[in-house]
């Protein structure tokens, strides 16, 4: 039983490190689009809050926002 155990866990740490290369993998992607971005003349930051504020739910978005100008206004910033 022990032997097909750490058969078990092996193939698990194996999926594990082939799925961080994909993650790896992926992460290189974003990267790179985001610098053609860049080199076309888009702020990289900015699409970074742009996709941030895409994946929240809409409720959620209105939420922060009024939570950001509330405080916004008790620092007296426009």
């Amino acid at each position: 039983m022990a032997e097909n155990t750490d058969d078990r866990l092996r193939l698990l740490i194996e999926r594990v490190e082939r799925l961080e290369e994909e993650k790896k993998g992926i992460q290189d992607d974003i990267k790179d689009v985001y610098g053609e971005a860049k080199a076309v003349g888009y702020d990289a930051k900015i699409m970074r809050q742009i996709v941030r504020l895409r994946k929240m739910k809409p409720d959620d978005r209105r939420e922060m926002d009024m939570i950001l100008d509330t405080y916004k206004a008790a620092l007296g910033i426009d």
